[in-house]
């Protein structure tokens, strides 16, 4: 099967990929991809994918991945872990909603009570509507990352 992307590594990129090889004081990660890179060189080795994962324990996308990136993006791309685009989840504060729960850790406790607690403070924030739900976690998160006491 042909390879839709294929490396071609220039004298220079060669050497710095060696280079980057036999020191080994770098990430592991960033070893493996050099090797990658210099055993997929067409005018080096050439290896077929089933040898790299043979001989790299590695997927064979990952490998069409580390092709894909120096061919599209160069080898510093190449060299580094694929970027996520979007987080895993959106976030449930965003800095309208988090100056909403920073006013409200602010301002006096309801009835009963001397001050804010996270829970309590969860709990105001989806009765008031600002979120559908949220854990007391997210908050007490998002008020220390605001350098925000609730004492």
């Amino acid at each position: 099967m042909p390879k839709n992307y294929v490396v071609r590594l220039s004298p220079e990129e060669r050497e710095r990929l060696q280079d980057l090889v036999s020191k080994g004081k770098t990430q592991a990660f960033r070893i493996r991809h050099a090797h990658v890179l210099l055993k997929a060189d067409a005018e080096g080795p050439a290896w077929l994918d089933r040898q790299f994962t043979e001989a790299f324990s590695c997927s064979r996308s990952m490998v069409e991945g580390i092709r894909k990136r120096f061919v599209m993006e160069g080898l510093d791309s190449a060299l580094e872990r694929k970027k996520r685009a979007h987080p895993p989840t959106p976030r449930k504060l965003d800095g309208a909603k988090e100056a909403r729960l920073i006013a409200l850790a602010c301002s006096k406790p309801p009835r009963g009570r001397k001050r804010w607690m996270p829970k309590l403070l969860a709990d105001e924030l989806v009765a008031l509507e600002i979120v559908d739900s949220i854990s007391y976690r997210t908050v007490q998160r998002t008020l220390k990352k605001t350098n925000l006491s609730l004492i």
